[in-house]
């Protein structure tokens, strides 16, 4: 622990609980530390140094500090404390196995695949599906809501990706994630109807072989999307379970015995909720995350928030230990997350969430611009307006609940395709500009959403999937888009960007 010499500390100890018992353990000055200027910091500070007895999987502590002149204080994950508090503020040691090495220096770009890029020999797709409302790329809006948004057809491919991928290594991209890739029935493919290809609509396996091959070619990685917690309701699963009662595959849904009526994610009846409990569904979605590795680095994990839970069920840190437990060390796995995971992380589960609790929401109501936005993920009556220091008191909150392994392998979004365009929400260059600078550099793994770099809007999610302005000039800011490429090299060229500590700002 470094502390100020003005601060007249005479005394540290180092609280623990190993067991769930109090545990105190004596600090001494570090000498090899104090009264030399290390790691940039004061030459009058002060390094006390303390052994932690690592016996649980999950290790909390704390410091007790004497000082002159003041009664015992703690120095916790969230600060300094002048009373007694929870145990929930601790700092932690993690025992369970490390996240992949390659993901401390990861910069994600989320791609929604029928919004990127069409590749340019692509013919012509001789029939659409039923579902499939064609829209011309460079002329139709996006809609944002009502009938058709999820039909909306823009007709991007995973040969258009690769295509691009000089646009994304330029940006200082090394880690590409898609959305999923399953056949389905709308165009974000969350209602998956098969995990056992590649929608033919994308160009099918060979279409994602190709990309795969190219994006590991240039020393890059790729992210898969998995729905853990639900399938569409033409799932082939799905299909044999509700129409034969018998069916092997009625375990893993929730179904009424009375009526026949199935749980559904949030009441949207094609998208039906897997049951965790099932030992099949355990068996075969297993299968299914390791048979995509051969082309997949990792997994975004859709709804991880709901998977395994439902009522008085709630099987969802042993879900989420399984899955990583059936993967090899070097897969990454993020859960997602829209308002507070701290007590699904620190698991042995996923790395990390999508940070939209701890990153995302502070910024935007601290960089918000003067227009009304009513889309908050959820919360009425819409972003609000704050300030710096409430921006950083949301930061603090969501950091000092979770490990600091967790909290670097999370990931810090400005916007995705679930949320509002950041551009949107500044309302201005200047206000994105600092946006990114907080994406780039505070601690946590940066996501950036295609298009975003070229300014692109939004309002909500499905307006926000706009596709990508490369033969639109009018809709492409290359300010900004030199501002992406100068900040996301540097957090490359920076060490301490990607694997240092922030004394005094988490």
């Amino acid at each position: 622990m470094r502390v100020p010499a003005a601060a007249g500390v005479t005394a540290v100890h180092l609280r623990s609980t190993p067991d769930g018992e109090p545990r105190f353990t004596a600090t001494a000055v570090d000498p090899d530390r104090t009264g030399a200027a290390v790691a940039g910091y004061g030459a009058g500070d002060v390094w006390w140094r303390g052994e932690l007895l690592v016996r649980n999987p999950v290790t909390n502590y704390r410091f007790l500090v004497e000082a002159d002149g003041v009664e015992p204080y703690w120095l916790t994950a969230g600060g300094i404390v002048e009373h007694e508090i929870p145990d929930d503020m601790d700092f932690r040691v993690v025992a369970y196995d490390a996240p992949p090495a390659w993901s401390a220096d990861a910069v994600i770009y989320q791609i929604f695949p029928d919004r990127f890029a069409r590749a340019a020999g692509a013919k012509p797709l001789a029939e659409l599906p039923s579902w499939a409302l064609p829209r011309e790329w460079d002329r139709d809006e996006v809609i944002g809501q009502g009938p058709g948004t999820s039909e909306q057809f823009f007709g991007g491919d995973l040969d258009g990706i690769t295509e691009r991928l000089d646009h994304l290594q330029a940006l200082g991209v090394n880690t590409v994630y898609l959305t999923p890739v399953f056949p389905a029935r709308s165009n974000h493919r969350y209602d998956a109807s098969t995990f056992d290809e590649v929608d033919p609509l994308l160009g099918g396996d060979a279409a994602l072989a190709r990309l795969a091959e190219a994006v590991h070619a240039r020393g890059m990685r790729l992210i898969g999307d998995i729905t853990s917690n639900h399938c569409g309701d033409a799932h082939e699963w799905f299909t044999r379970a509700v129409s034969d009662v018998h069916a092997p595959e009625r375990e893993m849904f929730y179904f009424d015995d009375t009526t026949g009526e199935y749980e559904s994610w949030c009441g949207v009846k094609s998208l039906p909720k897997l049951n965790w409990a099932s030992p099949l569904l355990r068996e075969r979605m297993g299968a299914v995350l390791r048979r995509w590795l051969v082309h997949f680095d990792g997994w975004r994990v859709d709804v991880a928030n709901m998977t395994g839970r439902r009522g008085a069920q709630d099987d969802t840190h042993e879900v989420a230990a399984l899955i990583r437990r059936g993967l090899p060390g070097e897969v990454m796995l993020v859960g997602e997350h829209m308002h507070d995971p701290t007590g699904d992380l620190d698991r042995d589960g996923w790395h990390g969430t999508m940070n939209y609790l701890g990153f995302t929401r502070p910024v935007w109501a601290w960089l918000r611009g003067d227009g009304h936005l009513d889309q908050f993920f959820g919360t009425p009556p819409g972003v609000p307006r704050r300030d710096g220091r409430a921006a950083y008191a949301t930061m603090r909150a969501f950091a000092s609940r979770v490990s600091w392994r967790t909290l670097t392998h999370s990931w810090n979004i400005l916007d995705s395709h679930d949320s509002a365009r950041v551009r949107t929400v500044t309302g201005d260059a200047g206000r994105h500009l600092v946006a990114l600078g907080l994406q780039v550099t505070l601690p946590g793994t940066p996501m950036v959403y295609a298009g975003s770099e070229f300014g692109l809007t939004g309002w909500n999610g499905e307006n926000a999937r706009t596709p990508m302005p490369w033969d639109r000039p009018a809709d492409r800011d290359e300010d900004m888009l030199a501002a992406y490429q100068r900040l996301l090299r540097l957090r490359a060229a920076e060490p301490a960007l990607r694997h240092g500590g922030c004394a005094g700002c988490m």
